[in-house]
């Protein structure tokens, strides 16, 4: 049987951000925040600012995508009763004004958040989101500002304790197992859409299965478990507030065409792993993981295992609903 762990490992390391890169995001969020902050206090001195991180950069699980692009969320928060206050498409278009001249690129007035742009030279782009929450201390939960809609209950801090009793329990193969999902689905989605960071981290987190120094395993394992559960029942209830479900929205095509990538993935990870060859299970993992996935060094063959059996005609996955071990 093949050993990917040190191929992973390595796969781990390549989808790191650049520090360099970091740090120009981490200039670009203090600019931003000063222009936000000076922008209030100038024109809207009733509505009260302060931030606060959230999102795949709040807890770690940032990844460096195939076109190079990423992201940081940077939520705003307003310390104002929200009935006595503007709407929250007010406080979205005020963001806009307070962040218009800071890049060459007009900010993007996104449902939830607001959006802004940077491409520095030689680092690849990277955008800035704005979420903005009504939030006084005499609320349960903040209010997100939708465009052109009510305010809604999210509570990313709710959810990011949720995450952070996740990994202490699983500790850190969780992260790097919820990072290769996100590697495999970025590389995917250059065919067709995906499930964003969000919902693949809470699919991933409710189903994954740890295996000591084996990260390929753990990997294989997780994706049985969510197989079978979408398999099941089409549904994933966000774990914090509002709770509602993050599959609701894709329709019957979307879920046709994630379910048989999730099933080829599976497919071709039970054959990596029964595989004696490391080369050619790499190369299996590869298909699936992308350019920065790592071979391992190819060996003369001394034989191989016996073909495995065929996929059923309706492509589920082969395992025939059982994990290895």
């Amino acid at each position: 049987m093949a050993n990917t762990n040190k191929q992973f490992q390595e796969y781990n390391d390549e989808l790191k951000i650049p520090k360099s890169k970091r740090d120009a995001m981490i200039v670009s969020r203090k600019d931003g925040r000063k222009r936000i902050k000076k922008w209030f206090a100038e024109n809207q001195p009733d509505y009260p600012v302060s931030f606060w991180i959230q999102g795949s950069h709040k807890n770690h699980l940032n990844i460096r995508t195939r076109d190079e692009d990423c992201d940081q969320d940077d939520g705003v928060y307003i310390d104002r009763d929200p009935e006595d206050s503007v709407t929250g498409t007010t406080l979205q278009k005020w963001i806009i004004k307070a962040l218009t001249g800071s890049t060459s690129t007009t900010p993007a007035h996104k449902s939830r958040c607001v959006r802004n742009f940077y491409k520095p030279s030689g680092l690849g782009p990277y955008h800035l989101d704005y979420p903005v929450y009504y939030m006084t201390e005499d609320m349960d939960h903040p209010l997100l500002a939708v465009k052109d809609s009510e305010l809604e209950e999210s509570d990313p801090q709710e959810f990011t304790e949720w995450l952070d009793d996740k990994m202490e329990k699983h500790g850190s193969q969780l992260r790097r197992t919820i990072k290769y999902l996100k590697g495999w689905s970025d590389h995917i989605a250059r065919n067709h859409k995906m499930l964003n960071g969000l919902t693949l981290t809470v699919l991933a987190c409710e189903h994954f299965e740890e295996i000591d120094d084996r990260d390929d395993e753990a990997l294989y394992d997780t994706l049985v478990g969510i197989y079978e559960g979408l398999d099941a029942n089409w549904e994933c209830i966000m774990p914090a507030t509002p709770g509602d479900d993050l599959l609701e929205r894709y329709d019957n095509t979307f879920k046709t065409n994630f379910m048989n990538a999730l099933a080829n993935l599976t497919n071709d990870a039970k054959k990596a792993l029964d595989d004696e060859s490391e080369y050619k299970a790499t190369k299996l993992w590869k298909k699936h993981m992308g350019k920065r996935y790592p071979l391992a060094e190819q060996s003369v063959s001394v034989g191989n295992r016996a073909a495995l059996g065929r996929l059923v005609g309706d492509n589920k996955p082969y395992f025939n609903g059982t994990r290895r071990f």
